[in-house]
């Protein structure tokens, strides 16, 4: 049995914290050049150029690329073989959180209650997604999420009989709804399948993937370029002020549903698509 002390996953988290809202990803920025070097429009490449140019120094700076730091989201992979000691798994992401926020500097944007409000202070809680898996090893991915791209989001409990049709017309209706708000270029994650909770789920998790990637299915593949497209052809482009770059890539994620049901998902990220994983064996 590997044991993995909560002392560990404090220092990792913490780190990973800062790493995610200070550092962007190489598949974002190359996606975000790719969308420079095709944009014709002058307006759209002076916001590609100064997206790019703020990640520069936010890197060089160790200074979040965001002022909204987002809501520390987890996905965790738990091997089955592995023992969590001197705490409890939940109590180390957050305290992990709570460090992570306050040595970096980072925005603390949780309220304790949804609707009364009132700052909890450190950026806690977190939101934890957990799997049991085989093997003896801790797989941490944190992606955090800011609330302007969040906002944008939506789920609709689509019927059988939309097809494929229906699902396309929602995605990209829902991405034509945001406009500029959620600071495109966007990243743009579809969940299709499951129940109402686990779509949601899978459209998050989509966002994990690199920007690049395709669906290992042909069929779903085709489907993110198809998507992909027609949101560019929609010509919202950078921060909102037109061209061919409203979205950098869209990633489907599915689950085998009811027969009577075709949830689908829509989780909308803005260019920053903030994620970062790290393994304790």
């Amino acid at each position: 049995m590997k044991e993995i002390s909560v002392t560990r996953i404090i220092q990792t988290v913490r780190e990973m914290c800062i790493e995610a809202n200070c550092n962007l990803n190489s598949d974002v920025r190359c996606a975000l050049e790719r969308g420079l070097a095709r944009e014709e429009s002058p307006i759209a490449q002076t916001m590609l150029t100064d997206i790019l140019k703020n990640a520069e120094i936010a890197r060089d700076e160790q200074m979040p690329i965001c002022q909204d730091t987002g809501m520390a989201v987890f996905f965790l992979k738990l091997g089955q073989e592995v023992h969590i000691t001197g705490g409890l798994l939940q109590d180390a992401i957050n305290e992990g959180v709570r460090q992570g926020y306050r040595d970096g500097y980072l925005r603390k944007s949780v309220v304790q209650d949804p609707v009364r409000r009132g700052n909890t202070g450190d950026n806690t809680p977190a939101v934890i997604h957990l799997e049991l898996v085989a093997g003896d090893s801790l797989e941490i991915t944190l992606a955090p999420k800011g609330f302007g791209s969040e906002n944008m989001s939506a789920i609709k409990m689509c019927k059988p009989s939309e097809g494929l049709d229906g699902i396309i017309d929602f995605v990209v209706e829902t991405v034509k709804s945001a406009g500029g708000n959620p600071c495109p270029p966007l990243v743009v994650g579809v969940g299709i399948g499951g129940t109402f909770e686990k779509c949601a789920t899978l459209a998050k998790s989509a966002l994990l993937r690199d920007v690049d990637s395709k669906n290992p299915d042909p069929y779903y593949a085709e489907l993110e370029e198809t998507l992909l497209t027609k949101i560019n052809q929609l010509d919202i482009g950078p921060q909102g002020f037109g061209g061919k770059t409203t979205a950098l890539g869209v990633n489907v994620e599915t689950f085998p549903t009811h027969i009577a049901g075709m949830p689908c998902a829509v989780n909308i990220n803005c260019h920053v698509t903030r994620h970062i994983a790290k393994s304790l064996c």
